[in-house]
């Protein structure tokens, strides 16, 4: 057997051969419970550009939305009676 010699060092080029045998979906469980990737369209990329940027605008929507429920009063089902006068 070859011995590899152990340098920092890029090689030029890598053939298939030196990589090793690929294990399709190895890591796909630990990636699912580790992240939460999506994918913006262009347009919205554009208009928010970096991570923090996003999460900024989607806090301030939630805020509103959790705001503006707090604005009306449940249903309880049952129709108001007209007053009889």
């Amino acid at each position: 057997m070859k011995k590899v010699s152990q340098s920092d060092e890029l090689r030029p080029e890598y053939r298939r051969e030196d990589l090793g045998q690929g294990i399709r979906g190895k890591y796909f469980d630990s990636y699912r419970q580790g992240t939460n990737l999506v994918l913006l369209s262009p347009d919205v990329a554009k208009v928010f550009p970096t991570e923090k940027d996003v999460n900024e605008a989607l806090r301030s929507l939630i805020n509103l939305a959790e705001k503006s429920a707090g604005l009306t009063k449940p249903s309880t089902g049952r129709a108001k009676k007209a007053h009889a006068g």
